[in-house]
């Protein structure tokens, strides 16, 4: 259901367009992911865990060196740039039309394409945080060592990601659900939409063009008004000039 045209029409009507993604928008940049079934078989086999155990807020407590050791081969990693999709999101804000990027990755692809409102629902892997003096690092602290990065003080340097277990930032859950709200076009892609709470943020939107982008159906398939099943950079770099 739907085409290009119709979406391309849909943006031209819209001014206040709030676009909400997923892990599918950065696996187009080469960032695997980890929820895929090479994700979780790779997991078990190689770490003796599922992903959602190995980067779990206990598991990081009780375990920390094999926590530190997966998210650096999965979630900790550099050099990846953006693709059309986020390109495309980037010139539409810059056009005035796009208001906010809600995004549930972690990667800051949004940010180097030229994005300046990225709501990061899950945080990003580019801050991170000593648990005893509260200094600041970026990403290479982390990446500096193989095992647990400690800070100069000897505290553990945790990374600014929602883990399983931990509730997700009280003021980015706010400000999207403003954003929604005041959205007259909402475009959802590269996500199945079933990793909550975040996915339960479209609720909120009470708009007559929701879109969804997406390479398989969704839950919400039945409430959108366009549905294109297809690579989210393809639609929107098509889309959006």
């Amino acid at each position: 259901m739907g085409n290009y045209s119709e979406l391309r029409d849909m943006i031209a009507d819209s001014k206040n367009i709030v676009f909400f993604g997923g892990a599918g928008v950065s696996t187009e940049s080469g960032i695997p992911d980890f929820r895929s079934e090479n994700g979780v078989f790779d997991a078990i086999r190689s770490f003796g865990y599922s992903p959602e155990e190995l980067l779990s807020h206990r598991f990081f407590i009780e375990k920390p060196e094999l926590f530190f050791k997966y998210y650096r081969k999965t979630l900790a990693k550099t050099g990846f740039l953006p693709n059309e999709a986020h390109r495309a999101l980037a010139r539409l804000e810059k056009a005035g039309k796009l208001k906010a990027v809600i995004t549930q990755n972690v990667d800051n692809l949004h940010q180097l394409a030229g994005s300046k409102n990225v709501l990061e629902l899950h945080g990003s892997v580019y801050r991170n945080t000593c648990m005893c003096c509260g200094k600041s690092y970026g990403i290479d602290a982390v990446n500096a060592t193989d095992g647990v990065p400690k800070c100069e003080c000897g505290g553990i340097i945790k990374p600014d990601v929602v883990l399983y277990g931990e509730p997700l930032d009280w003021d980015t859950v706010t400000a999207s659900v403003e954003e929604i709200q005041a959205a007259d076009m909402m475009i959802v892609g590269g996500t199945s939409l079933s990793v909550y709470p975040a996915a339960s943020l479209i609720e909120y939107y009470r708009g007559r063009k929701l879109v969804l982008i997406n390479k398989s159906s969704t839950a919400y398939d039945g409430r959108a008004d366009i549905i294109i099943n297809d690579a989210i950079g393809k639609v929107l770099g098509e889309a959006i000039d």
